[in-house]
């Protein structure tokens, strides 16, 4: 395997859980030498096979049987193109481009090689959603006719990724519902099993903005005597060292103490410096008929995902952080309750895909989902921030 952007989610997750499972890192990509040595360090990659630039690696040829693409977001779609002109493998971060014309040239060049990609979509590989899967091809709710699914961010998170993190402005990165609800789409999709034809959404940046910086709030938190919920002091202090999301401060060799004193994850979030939104709805319709909304809001307690599914003889809730999958049956007036293992990253979606990716690359299954009905969750997302935004 090649690596290419040893961030938290290449190098951290991806690189990680490949090699747990009997894969070997060959290559690695990566533009901050402090980080890439720390990896190559960590997967024992040596000097000769460390790249600062994508292009660097890729003139080398076809060197590994498969590469992981998990650079920024506006950088995933060129080195995806040159990995498929070569005929690689892909695994590709979400979100896979930044523009909707760009998906049909991902289509063209994945139909022009012998390689396939496979988006990393993690949810649907999660016990949880596995089991609310099952359910529904199961018939036992009948006819299928509405799903309504919220991601609760959580506050301290959406204050981590999108306010102080690497998706606060959009441009350059993708729009909060892409960057942070692209798998809560795909599995709309995969669950209503049709192509989307109709979005509309509403939401914008309802919180985090000057005007509504406490009065005696400092520029940074380690200078401030305001009692916040957003103190960055409190949120990484109580959190494990090894362990995501201070591992993101820590990064190429800084103390959490330094990345607090220094760096943008120690900053007031009310600095005015992010233009996502914080919370958004989506309302989307099926071919089949289904409708589906979405929430997804950094106004949350948990970070989690809650499910309702509707259908003609039955109805399916769920609560993913618990495992949890009821089932309320209108015949016979039973109540079933599933409980699942719903721990790991992403409920366990990041252990399944690598899992389902390998078994792919191995030849002992087909390509996990094909990239033609994963890049709906992209057109569902443009077309919601479109709604959202207006012409």
């Amino acid at each position: 395997m090649a690596i290419i952007g040893c961030g938290n989610r290449g190098a951290d997750v991806y690189a990680r859980h490949l090699t747990a499972q009997g894969a070997e890192i060959t290559h690695l990509v990566e533009t901050r030498p402090s980080r890439l040595l720390e990896v190559a360090a960590r997967c024992g990659v040596d000097q000769q096979r460390q790249f600062s630039d994508w292009n660097a690696f890729f003139k080398l040829g076809k060197v590994a049987d498969a590469v992981v693409i998990a650079t920024p977001d506006h950088q995933h779609l060129e080195p995806c193109l040159a990995a498929l002109a070569l005929g690689y493998q892909v695994l590709l971060e979400k979100p896979v481009c930044l523009s909707e014309a760009e998906l049909e040239t991902l289509l063209a060049a994945e139909a022009a090689s012998s390689g396939q990609v496979t988006v990393c979509h993690v949810l649907r590989t999660t016990p949880f959603f596995q089991a609310v899967a099952e359910v529904v091809r199961s018939g036992r709710l009948g006819q299928l006719v509405g799903i309504t699914l919220s991601e609760n961010v959580a506050w301290w998170h959406y204050a981590h990724s999108f306010v102080r993190g690497n998706w606060r402005r959009s441009p350059p990165t993708a729009p909060f519902v892409l960057a942070k609800s692209v798998h809560d789409l795909d599995v709309l999709r995969w669950l209503a099993a049709s192509a989307p034809v109709r979005v509309e959404s509403q939401g914008g940046l309802h919180h985090f903005r000057p005007e509504n910086r406490p009065v005696g709030a400092a520029d940074r938190c380690v200078d401030c005597a305001v009692a916040c919920p957003f103190d960055a002091r409190q949120i990484y202090r109580s959190r494990p060292v090894d362990q995501w999301p201070v591992t993101v401060l820590t990064a190429g060799g800084l103390s959490l103490e330094e990345a607090l004193e220094s760096g943008p994850y120690g900053e007031c979030v009310y600095l005015g410096l992010n233009t996502v939104a914080d919370h958004q709805t989506v309302s989307v319709t099926f071919e089949s008929g289904v409708t589906a909304q979405l929430t997804s809001s950094a106004f949350t307690h948990n970070n989690t995902r809650t499910l309702k599914l509707l259908g003609s003889h039955g109805e399916l809730r769920g609560q993913m952080e618990r495992g949890e999958v009821e089932v309320y049956d209108f015949v016979s007036g039973a109540v079933s309750l599933v409980r699942v293992d719903a721990s790991g990253n992403h409920g366990g979606g990041d252990t399944g895909l690598v899992s389902a990716w390998l078994a792919f690359l191995r030849g002992e299954s087909g390509v996990p989902t094909p990239l033609t009905e994963s890049l709906d969750s992209h057109r569902m997302a443009f077309w919601a921030e479109r709604s959202r935004t207006g012409p």
